[in-house]
């Protein structure tokens, strides 16, 4: 069963998307800020990271590089998910290393099927 980090400061969101992941089989962990996600992701190696950008404190963009560049961590592929849809964004995102990118707010099969494919 692949273990997903959520890394969200919406407890709403987070719980969304929580629900669409235990449903399919997923093992749920949850950070509430960029920080606390880059400690749980050492400690925990989750099968990938869902990383919101809006946060306080250290932003998605911001723990997504420190993810994609620290070599304990980098092999563990981080899809945004934000409200934040301009191209520039999604471009800013791969460039810090994402692998995927969504929009909130995301549905189950676009969600589920982005995750597929970083794993696959």
């Amino acid at each position: 069963m692949p273990r997903v980090l959520i890394v969200d400061d919406s407890p709403t969101e987070i719980f969304k998307i929580s629900q669409i992941l235990n449903k399919s089989g997923y093992e749920v962990l949850t950070a509430e800020s960029g920080e606390k996600g880059i400690e749980l992701a050492k400690q925990e190696l989750p099968d990938v990271v869902l990383m919101d950008i809006v946060m306080p404190g250290l932003n998605g963009f911001q723990a997504t590089r420190q993810l994609s560049r620290d070599p304990e961590t980098s092999g563990i592929p981080v899809i945004i998910v934000t409200t934040k849809d301009q191209e520039t964004d999604r471009l800013w995102g791969q460039r810090q290393g994402a692998k995927g990118y969504l929009t909130k707010p995301v549905d189950s099969k676009g969600l589920l099927k982005a995750i597929d494919a970083v794993l696959n």
